[in-house]
């Protein structure tokens, strides 16, 4: 019984995941907005019936992939926090994570965004009444733990400076250098890490 059952789980696991891989290429190809949840399950291989047993709405795939971005991310610091690395080291590894999902998965820019305000919740047409999952949190909690080892300056508050963290992916979007994403968030990372140095 728990084999079928161990079965049964694994089976949603990679129907949900199926469902996530073709929705990410449906919004890659069309567009968030164009895409259609009879289209992702085309993709998926699925029947449109089965897109509800897993999610209520598209909007609460952006929140998915969201919340693997915090998660991809916090596993990112949390390897580098077990081989002591510094505070600044593992605030431009979590740029350069985030740079890296944001540039794949444009789509999920505005609701990356949006979980910066200070509800922490995405406008969302069926709210699921779940605080958005917010990166930016996982960067104060590094600046907090940089300032208190003196590897950041203490002068400006720690959500100032995450937040400032946080507006480099609007900024690099909206940019028009001939540079790309990753590398003008690259760019801006480098230029903020010298910004927050402790002062002498």
């Amino acid at each position: 019984m728990e084999g079928k059952l161990g079965r049964r789980e694994q089976k949603k696991i990679q129907s949900r995941q199926a469902i996530m891989k073709a929705a990410v290429e449906e919004f890659g190809q069309k567009g968030y907005r164009e895409a259609s949840i009879a289209d992702i399950m085309r993709r998926a291989g699925l029947g449109i019936g089965t897109f509800y047993n897993y999610f209520q709405t598209k909007e609460e795939i952006l929140f998915g992939l969201l919340v693997q971005l915090v998660d991809d991310v916090n596993r990112e610091i949390e390897t580098m926090r077990a081989d002591h690395c510094s505070a600044r080291d593992m605030l431009a590894k979590g740029c350069e994570v985030t740079a890296v999902f944001l540039d794949g998965n444009r789509f999920v820019l505005p609701l990356f965004l949006s979980a910066s305000d200070h509800s922490g919740r995405p406008e969302m047409p069926h709210d699921t009444n779940r605080p958005a999952p917010r990166v930016k949190t996982v960067f104060t909690a590094i600046i907090r733990e940089g300032q208190e080892n003196g590897e950041i300056r203490r002068d400006v508050p720690a959500d100032l400076i995450a937040e400032m963290f946080h507006s480099l992916y609007q900024a690099a979007a909206f940019s028009r250098l001939n540079l790309s994403f990753q590398e003008n968030v690259a760019l801006k990372t480098k230029l903020l890490l010298d910004g927050i140095r402790p002062q002498s």
